[in-house]
């Protein structure tokens, strides 16, 4: 299987592993990605492959998609247990985000009323206040830290513009605990260096990590296809129990995904 774009604004709903049917909503370009980070895992590739196709999709394009789409599974009484911005990049990148979510929120009340909206972000955005407050109003805000240790952060994130991990976890605490933690696992070898999200001072400083945020909820996951970077691994289920028995004996709420 290939990386994968998606070529819509409006895509699924789809079966997500994480948040059940799901209706997918892209913010970037259609045919490329765009992000502020360059993951070595990115199901969507890597930033260079995608440079071609820079357009984002103006606000009215959006609006109209999601309604359409919407009304039009209403009608057909298809159940969404979420409408999700992920797409191909970083969603809080779009200029106009805010004025997206607050649209997304009033549709939902009208034609989906038990659905959630949840962005998933990789939390660079987090320092401007609109696109934080956007976040804070969504069910589930979902915040990307994949490792507690900021040389791994670089290997595995690529950051593509100024990163501090120390400057993402004070504005992630600014959410006050209501947000939900995702980290990926994985192994391998990327640029000539070894990377091992189970080892013992990894792991023990993710615990660390996840103490001192205190999300309401952690989602762990691992690779599931193909990647840009082709020397990683999963990480078990198995692995990841370990990893997470600690926490949920001290009654952190953990989602596993393999």
């Amino acid at each position: 299987m290939g990386t994968i774009l998606f070529n819509e604004i409006v895509f699924g709903p789809i079966r997500s592993r994480r948040l059940g049917s799901s209706l997918g909503v892209n913010l970037l370009p259609k045919f490329g990605k765009w992000c502020s980070f360059d993951c070595i895992y990115c199901e969507c590739g890597w930033n260079k492959d995608g440079r071609n196709d820079t357009r984002l999709p103006e606000r009215k394009e959006v609006f109209e998609a999601l309604e359409g789409r919407l009304r039009a599974l209403s009608a057909e009484g298809t159940p969404v247990d979420t409408i999700t911005f992920s797409g191909n990049g970083e969603p809080t990148m779009h200029p106009d985000f805010p004025a997206i979510i607050d649209f997304t929120l009033k549709l939902r009340e009208e034609l989906y009323p038990s659905a959630k909206v949840s962005v998933l972000s990789n939390a660079t955005q987090l320092g401007r206040k609109e696109v934080r407050d956007a976040l804070m109003k969504v069910d589930n805000p979902i915040l990307k830290i994949d490792s507690p240790l900021e040389e791994l952060v670089e290997a595995i994130n690529i950051p593509n513009e100024a990163y501090s991990l120390e400057r993402t976890i004070e504005n992630i605490k600014l959410f006050n605990h209501n947000f939900i933690l995702q980290t990926m696992f994985l192994k391998g070898m990327e640029s000539g260096r070894e990377i091992d999200c189970t080892s013992p001072e990894h792991v023990e400083k993710w615990r660390a990590l996840v103490r001192e945020l205190a999300p309401r909820e952690v989602m762990m996951y691992t690779i599931d296809r193909e990647t840009p970077a082709k020397n990683l691994q999963k990480v078990t289920v198995e692995e990841m129990q370990q990893i997470a028995a600690p926490l949920i004996a001290e009654g952190y709420e953990i989602q596993i995904r393999g």
